[in-house]
């Protein structure tokens, strides 16, 4: 591990692999260098560089493809595309048999009893991730902790995300105010387009944050998929129970070849073969329906009050989002009014002009009427003319 534990800007330099060995978990660290960007896929190899951390801390960086992870950690291929960077999946979080998939917006990592598999990324999430991730594992390396290192992992990426999250509304509250201010008192093109593209940028974030709370609420209501996520306890009663099997397996196998007759060497060994076969499949079955019943009764307060801490975290933030989704409606809405209030003073002017355009209208037509060269007996009368417009301004009124 010394070599992986170098210099950290070292772990994002394009090409970059761990010469550590890696037979263990079976995987390809090919090394080529220059070929491939961090965090996209290899021409021809179809892998991608992933950060594997252990469980006192320390890291390397490794090429690995979907194959080698599908059969290290069990997953089937479904769960590897949520991490697919690629595609736009939701926030996700699944408990499989042997491993946790986190998808939780730019972190994207598999979680198992003893190691976490983080996709690498310049993003600022990921690299605060397994940095932090990496100092506290070191720190508390000789220390006990409650929660055990599938927990501690799971909670770091709820931590990271929603602090990430909870920034962002900051973030995006600190440029709305001032737009909707300056809107309340002066309406502008300028106002309105920008405060368009800040409601985007709302909507878009509210969604990230609704389902991040769906998902853990949907944890929390299902304990079936809180106990399948304690991995370390899973191992450890896996490898208790194979071990005492294994032992009864032994001495049963011993007590009933001791008792039976003498045969032949061979016949003795194909025998004892075969009474090992019927036992194993005894014990696997026994095996078996042992762990489904103790996965039912598995005690899951531990994972609920760490996702009912980080529940609340986020369902605050998304308060906050709803109250900014407010301002901003009430705004438009102050908007509209005083819109209205223009266009109703706009009407107002409208009607005037058009009931003045009538009045002149009427000393238009009677200017018209006397002013053609027509004999008429009415211009005999000298105040014939004066009647005419007074009849002509009581008309118009």
């Amino acid at each position: 591990m010394g070599e992986s534990r170098g210099p950290f800007l070292r772990a994002f330099i394009p090409g970059s692999t761990s010469s550590d060995d890696t037979g263990r978990l079976n995987l390809d660290a090919r090394g080529n260098r220059g070929s491939h960007s961090v965090g996209t896929k290899k021409r021809g190899h179809g892998s991608r560089s992933w950060i594997k951390i252990d469980q006192d801390g320390n890291f390397e960086i490794l090429e690995l493809d979907k194959t080698t992870i599908m059969r290290h950690c069990s997953l089937p291929a479904r769960d590897l595309r949520l991490l697919d960077p690629l595609f736009i999946y939701p926030s996700t979080i699944l408990g499989r048999e042997k491993a946790i998939v986190v998808s939780l917006v730019q972190i994207r990592c598999i979680i198992t009893a003893d190691e976490v598999i983080l996709m690498n990324s310049l993003d600022g999430c990921v690299v605060q991730y397994y940095l932090e991730l990496c100092k506290r594992l070191q720190t508390n390396k000789d220390q006990a902790d409650d929660l055990p290192f599938e927990f501690r992992a799971l909670e770091l990426a709820l931590e990271l995300t929603c602090t990430s999250l909870d920034a962002q509304v900051k973030e995006l509250g600190m440029e709305i105010h001032p737009v909707l201010d300056e809107l309340a008192s002066s309406i502008s093109t300028l106002n309105l387009e920008h405060l368009r593209r800040l409601k985007g940028h709302l909507l878009a974030l509210t969604q990230q944050v609704q389902k991040v709370r769906d998902e853990i609420e949907h944890l929390m209501d299902d304990d079936g998929d809180m106990a399948a996520m304690y991995l370390t306890e899973k191992k450890q009663r896996l490898d208790s129970s194979s071990d005492v099997y294994t032992q009864t397996n032994i001495s049963s196998l011993d007590r009933v070849v001791s008792k039976s007759a003498p045969v032949s060497p061979v016949g003795s060994i194909s025998g004892a073969q075969k009474l090992q076969r019927a036992f194993s499949s005894i014990v696997t079955s026994k095996h078996g329906s042992l762990i489904s019943s103790s996965s039912n009764r598995e005690n899951v307060e531990q994972l609920e009050m760490l996702l009912e801490a980080y529940f609340v975290v986020v369902d605050n933030t998304l308060s906050k989002l709803l109250a900014l989704k407010e301002y901003i409606d009430d705004t438009e809405d102050l908007i509209n009014i005083k819109l209205g209030n223009v266009q109703n003073q706009l009407i107002q002017f409208e009607l005037l002009l058009t009931a003045a355009t009538f009045v002149a209208t009427i000393f238009a037509v009677v200017a018209g009427v006397f002013g053609m060269n027509l004999k008429a007996s009415i211009f005999d009368y000298p105040s014939a003319f004066n009647w005419v417009l007074v009849i002509a301004g009581l008309a118009g009124q």
